[in-house]
């Protein structure tokens, strides 16, 4: 079982990655977390967006994402629908 603190360190070495094959600075909104017992789920966009409310540099195709508290394993939600229908399919197992 993975702890808060290494949760949010796999996040951010997901977006690392990502930022390196977008070639933009990417990052993680903090304030839109979503706890659950199982995980956590991340919101992210570019720097410029997410930190200096810049409009035009919002990122489309950053979908939300879930780091699994118990593997460690990340789950890409789409964006297409609520996070709401994400969640429920997950915990469904679909």
């Amino acid at each position: 079982m993975l702890t808060e603190i290494e949760i949010i360190s796999t996040a951010k070495d997901y977006i690392k990655k990502l930022s390196q094959k977008w070639q933009t600075e990417l990052t993680i909104a903090e304030e839109r977390l979503i706890q659950k017992g199982y995980g956590i789920i991340f919101y992210f966009n570019s720097k410029k967006f997410i930190e200096d409310k810049i409009e035009k540099a919002k990122l489309i195709g950053c979908s939300p994402f879930l780091v699994e508290s118990k593997t460690g394993q990340i789950i890409v939600f789409g964006t297409n629908r609520s996070i709401d229908y994400y969640i429920k399919e997950y915990e469904a197992g679909r």
